[in-house]
């Protein structure tokens, strides 16, 4: 099997691209704009692409790579914000990872690329509990989270909210076998770090059920 690669959005000072050396997966490019932490991930990561503000960037014509990483602002989804959710100007910025993943997708099926070998394979979201209760209905921006990633394998379909009313701090979608998504809450307490800190993690695989 090939090394995975992996491009970072919202990269801040590189903890996704940490996680990847420590795995075995090379990390290609970071979009950041902030100069202290392009700063520090240029010193820890040497190798890696600069590739800049993610609203310029044209997914077409970045270094395709098989993991597609990115922790969009937070601020707006925070239950200690002024709650504007997925509307807010801050974590809206979600959608550009979602267009930055179509638009690679798209370019390499354009290339010939199919089913396995499509880039990116993987997506990985990251964010505050409070996106499971955001939005103008309870929930409602984290239903628009789910429809929008799983929508760039299945353009059009409508992710329903779950029957309680309430998301849960774990689940997953499952469309055949050809595309999966998980997502599970974390508390960095049991990590290895001394604080408690709950980030929601999702992953989709647009290829399989892993």
């Amino acid at each position: 099997m090939n090394e995975l690669t992996m491009g970072s959005l919202f990269d801040g000072i590189g903890g996704f691209p940490l996680a990847a050396v420590r795995n075995g997966i090379t990390p290609v490019w970071a979009s950041e704009i902030e100069a202290f932490p392009i700063a520090v991930t240029k010193q820890r990561f040497p190798d890696m692409l600069h590739v800049g503000d993610i609203t310029k960037l044209d997914g077409a014509t970045l270094p395709p790579v098989d993991i597609i990483c990115g922790g969009s602002p937070c601020q707006d989804l925070s239950v200690a914000g002024a709650r504007a959710g997925l509307a807010g100007e801050r974590s809206g910025l979600f959608m550009e990872q979602i267009r930055i993943t179509k638009e690679m997708r798209d370019e390499d099926i354009r290339r010939g690329r199919s089913a396995l070998s499509v880039r990116p394979r993987y997506l990985c979201w990251e964010n505050v509990p409070g996106a499971f209760s955001s939005g103008i209905e309870y929930g409602e921006d984290f239903r628009c989270v789910l429809e929008e990633i799983v929508r760039i394998k299945v353009p059009g379909i409508s992710i329903p909210r779950p029957y309680s009313g309430r998301w849960e701090s774990a689940g997953r979608i499952l469309l055949g076998n050809d595309f999966s998504l998980c997502w599970r809450c974390l508390d960095a307490q049991h990590w290895g770090v001394a604080q408690r800190r709950k980030r929601i993690f999702l992953v989709a695989d647009f290829a399989g059920r892993s």
